[in-house]
């Protein structure tokens, strides 16, 4: 038989497992939003009870709190932070009320610890109260964002870390394949030559330029609305906690953060999200751009463009036998798909906010977690999967370039834009190269042709 004990909130008595940290509140929570099982990112429950152990410091040192309960909950807090009772966090990710369900949940788990280590038995909130204790001088307004930014920051930082690595096996391939060159394309049409060199060489600057994003990122999230409680106001807080409760969060934590100038502007006003993820939104369509142009440039293997190779990873078809498709790129693509989807719903959640308080950061920072997990996961992917062993064919690529008719611009100084289109257009119709209607029409000779269609020239 399983066992519980009574507890009692604003709404009635509820059974609540006997062994469960959890309480009421968060008991209520889970049955009321059963929407995808999903619950509080790790990093997100980490951060929460980082901003808890803070609090139990700060609210110590203020003498707002009985120093053998701070003492407690600091302890509880250190637990959880190792990894205990995490599967007491049961409310799933997308919830309504503004993520009090969460907050509640994280209180309910650190005051029924702190009761425990105090000798008491779990649910005796008599001994330590998830409200008055837990979450003294506090409020889920300040607590939940402030959290979602402390783990935002640190998934960022993955984000970044992945990048360094990608843009460093990009660079190491401008390096490696720099001599060999190709047909460059816009528009889908023959366009000049481009060196393999050049074109990797441009990924990796776009990529440097998300990681300097990313890092701006980092310093705008860095600023809390921690000790504004309900709406800014720091009603209920205590002056000495309000003072410090940022700079210890700061020592717990491990980050640069401070507190902003105007507490009620922080609490109301999301605008920072809808910056993060369009940072985020940035780098995926740069990624997924990339992506599209490695899957062109590796058509084939006999068909298509043919230029490089990308490395087989798996079977490609059920049906069609050695079939090898670009399944790397296409994961990327996808990625930023998903990216650019919640890069709307966080907008939307954000525009939506009322008065002195947005009740839709749940569902921000579930898309803005998953934006990010899957951003860094995808790149990993990226560089080992498909960056680090891609190889060129070069005869394939110079042979193009030879019956390209896009050279023919690195003549235009030479004969004039209207005989080489016309040369051009002769060469086409013709299906003849470039090179040998010049020489049959005598318009120049071997040896200036091989001086101006000299393919490291026209790059």
């Amino acid at each position: 038989m399983k066992k519980f004990r009574l507890e009692s909130d604003s709404i009635g008595q509820r059974e609540v497992p006997i062994d469960a940290y959890y309480g009421v509140q968060t008991l209520r929570a889970h049955e009321n939003f059963k929407i995808n099982g999903i619950k509080g990112h790790p990093e997100f429950i980490k951060s929460i009870i980082e901003i808890k152990k803070a609090a139990a410091i700060a609210n110590g040192d203020a003498g707002v709190i009985d120093r053998a309960v701070s003492n407690a909950m600091i302890t509880a807090c250190d637990e959880i932070l190792a990894g205990k009772f995490v599967d007491n966090f049961i409310v799933d990710a997308i919830q309504g009320g503004a993520g009090t369900s969460f907050n509640m949940n994280a209180n309910e788990v650190v005051s029924n610890r702190a009761i425990e280590i105090l000798g008491g038995a779990k649910g005796d909130y008599s001994v330590v109260h998830p409200n008055d204790h837990a979450n003294c001088g506090q409020s889920t307004n300040d607590v939940y964002p402030s959290a979602g930014k402390i783990a935002t920051i640190r998934l960022l930082k993955k984000v970044i870390s992945a990048l360094e690595e990608f843009s460093l096996a990009i660079e190491n391939k401008a390096k490696e394949f720099d001599g060999v060159i190709k047909m460059g394309r816009t528009e889908m049409q023959d366009a000049v030559p481009i060196s393999f060199g050049q074109v990797f060489s441009a990924y990796a600057k776009a990529v440097r330029r998300d990681i300097k994003r990313f890092n701006e990122a980092i310093s705008e999230l860095s600023v809390l609305n921690m000790g504004g409680t309900a709406i800014g106001t720091c009603i209920t807080a205590n002056k000495e906690y309000v003072k410090n409760i940022v700079p210890v969060l700061s020592k717990v934590t491990g980050l640069e953060l401070s507190q902003a100038d105007n507490l009620i502007d922080s609490t109301q006003n999301l605008d920072c999200f809808v910056f993060v993820s369009g940072i985020i939104k940035s780098c995926a369509s740069t990624l997924s751009k990339m992506a599209n142009d490695l899957r062109l440039m590796s058509s084939g293997p006999r068909a298509g463009f043919a230029e490089i190779n990308l490395p087989a990873k798996q079977n490609g078809s059920s049906i069609m036998p050695g079939k090898v498709n670009p399944v790397i790129p296409e994961v990327i693509n996808q990625i930023a798909f998903n990216v650019i989807g919640n890069d709307t719903t966080i907008t939307m959640a954000v525009e939506a906010g009322q008065l002195e308080l947005n009740a839709f950061e749940p569902i921000i920072f579930y898309c803005l977690f998953e934006s990010l997990e899957t951003i860094a996961n995808g790149v990993r992917i990226f560089t080992k999967d498909c960056i680090e062993g891609l190889t060129v064919n070069k005869d394939v690529c110079m042979s193009e370039i030879e019956k390209s008719i896009g050279i023919v611009t690195s003549l235009c100084p030479f004969i004039g834009y209207s005989k080489a289109a016309k040369i051009a257009k002769q060469a086409l119709k013709e299906n003849k190269k470039v090179r040998d209607v010049l020489v049959e029409e005598n318009i120049l000779s071997e040896s200036e042709l091989n001086k101006l269609l000299d393919p490291q020239k026209m790059i």
